[in-house]
């Protein structure tokens, strides 16, 4: 079910991890942001933007991970946008052989099979710097950062005040940081200033996975997930209810610890060379 967020802004939630779907609606259609998970969910999707009376004119994917660059027929062949950096990491992804064995282990066991490959990634890079998305709809800022994925963008709907966050400032899950970067924390870190420097342009923030929040929690988010990072940054265990006994999802504290212990190995390594 589609749920308003702000005027020609909806949210679709999927059962997956509380994904969220974003519709924008423009002037001669929508856009579809990050359209989903399975291929029943993108089907009914597909048939409730049907019934706003409008077609989907573009789509774009936040970042290359494959939850985020999945898609359906049913959605049409409208060109899919996304980063220049988020385009050459799928595009990489897709030229070895065997990508699908590569991403077999992160996709969840209860919805493996339900999953539609055949369009996965199938993303247009727009050209490197770019501001905003070219569509025929409300402007929409382009707020490219290097946190959690390589070529990672957050969206501004600059007439609504909404902040699109992509894989970031969620309410149930810490900060995933791309432990593959030259320097991830400082990565992320430099990303919540991003947000910092927009926050007072944002009345609601609608993260990849989660709840959608209002100004104050998108501030709240973002001094929570700082916490965070410091935490990680500085070898101290991050006090946070997302990774604790009361985390509301139980395998996150296992990601922590992982985290944690890649981070020191890297700054072993660091010392040693």
């Amino acid at each position: 079910m589609l749920k308003q967020v702000a005027e020609g802004v909806l949210v679709h939630e999927s059962e997956f991890l509380q994904s969220n779907a974003v519709i924008v609606q423009g002037r001669s259609g929508v856009l579809l942001i990050d359209p989903g998970i399975t291929s029943d969910e993108m089907a009914a999707l597909a048939e409730e933007i049907g019934g706003l009376g409008q077609p989907i004119v573009a789509g774009f994917s936040t970042h290359p991970d494959w939850d985020h660059v999945l898609w359906h027929p049913l959605l049409g062949d409208a060109p899919r946008y996304g980063t220049a950096g988020c385009a050459a990491a799928v595009r990489d992804l897709l030229s070895q052989a065997d990508w699908q064995e590569r991403i077999a282990p992160g996709l969840p066991p209860e919805y493996a099979d339900k999953i539609p490959m055949d369009l996965l990634g199938l993303v247009t890079g727009l050209p490197a710097g770019a501001g905003h998305i070219p569509w025929d709809g409300p402007r929409i800022r382009i707020l490219e950062h290097r946190a959690h994925a390589p070529g990672h963008a957050a969206l501004l709907l600059e007439e609504s005040g909404v902040l699109v966050a992509g894989d970031m400032l969620s309410d149930i899950l810490m900060p995933f940081l791309d432990l593959e970067a030259a320097d991830p924390i400082e990565d992320y870190l430099e990303a919540l200033l991003l947000f910092d420097s927009v926050a007072d342009d944002v009345v609601a923030v609608i993260p990849g996975h989660g709840s959608v929040g209002g100004a104050q929690q998108l501030r709240a988010r973002i001094t929570q997930d700082r916490a965070y990072v410091e935490a990680l940054r500085d070898g101290r265990a991050p006090d946070d209810p997302r990774v604790g006994p009361s985390a509301p999802l139980y395998w996150l504290s296992d990601v922590e610890e992982w985290q944690r212990q890649r981070l020191t190995e890297r700054r072993q390594r660091e010392r040693h060379l």
